[in-house]
């Protein structure tokens, strides 16, 4: 009791959290869909899918939200569906609205688990991250890290969580330089972090010829199931990479026209991928920023 009063008092936002809504996908299987905002001022830290997996020894939760308060929120709808041991929780990339949850399962003492690059990608954006979190969620923002992963995979790893394993594979760099997925063999749920996006516009921090790759491996997953990293669960895995690759062709399409034209990149912004618009959501402001990363990757091919 004395120790949740000191945490409590250290931070605030902790405090009497309301658990997180979540679904249950398939048995053992918990899923919270986050809220369709930009990651902008004031976003509230709870944009993405977060979510559990559960056997017969204990816990992994996989992506825990962007702050303090909404990994407690997690913690707290874990906590309601089962008092097993939290073992495991996987951040699928260093992004701040997945990863900067992971402090309130400290106490947990699980093992932190990432690709084999994060704790790299971590450094060099810990600084910019912490700096912009008062911004992006305000008081919440207490008692926000980022935690490396105490176990890093470099290319494939499973976890047991007792009947149940946990596969999960490093990807090279696609839609962020430290990609991660996780395949529970049990339900055959795949969770792909970033590099599904469904409904909203997919965002870039990566390579988009390397991303198709990934989409083709990911399509050959035996999955029952799956969860973005945003958007539903209902739509068929297939159709939503298809969807996803149609928009990343376009958008490589029409850049390189636009360079191959001499078209500035601030001509190029209105114009590259126009034919997706009213396909996604939040496009007019994700799309911008791709094709502000993209267009210098594209100059100098």
């Amino acid at each position: 009791m004395q120790r949740l009063l000191i945490l409590f008092t250290l931070f605030p936002s902790l405090a009497l959290c309301d658990p997180l809504k979540i679904e249950q996908i398939a048995t053992g299987v918990y899923v919270h869909h986050g809220q369709h905002k930009d990651l902008n001022a004031g976003y509230g830290g709870d944009i993405c899918n977060t979510g559990f997996v559960i056997g017969e020894k204990g816990i992994a939760v996989i992506d825990t939200g962007g702050s303090p308060k909404v990994g407690s929120q997690l913690r707290e709808a874990i906590r309601k569906v089962s008092k097993l041991p939290i073992l495991y929780v996987i951040t699928t990339h260093v992004h701040p609205d997945h990863s900067l949850g992971n402090a309130a399962f400290k106490q947990d003492k699980p093992v932190f688990v990432g690709h084999g690059k994060l704790a790299e990608a971590m450094a060099l954006r810990r600084e910019a991250y912490l700096r912009n979190q008062a911004e992006w969620v305000g008081a919440d923002a207490a008692g926000s890290e980022l935690i490396a992963p105490t176990l890093a995979v470099a290319n494939t790893h499973e976890i047991d969580l007792g009947g149940r394993l946990l596969r999960l594979t490093a990807h090279p760099v696609a839609h962020s330089p430290a990609d991660l997925s996780v395949f529970d063999t049990a339900s055959k749920t795949l969770w792909t972090g970033d590099l599904l996006f469904v409904e909203r516009t997919p965002s870039i921090d990566g390579n988009i010829p390397g991303w198709l790759e990934v989409i083709e491996q990911l399509r050959g997953t035996p999955a029952k199931h799956f969860v973005a990293g945003h958007g539903s669960t209902s739509k068929p895995l297939g159709t939503a990479l298809d969807d996803e690759k149609r928009y990343l062709e376009t958008l490589l399409a029409d850049v390189r026209n636009a360079i191959k034209q001499g078209q500035s990149m601030e001509q190029t912004i209105p114009s590259a991928a126009g034919s997706e618009r009213g396909k996604w959501l939040l496009f007019e402001a994700v799309n911008r920023r791709n094709v502000a990363l993209l267009y210098p990757q594209l100059e100098w091919e």
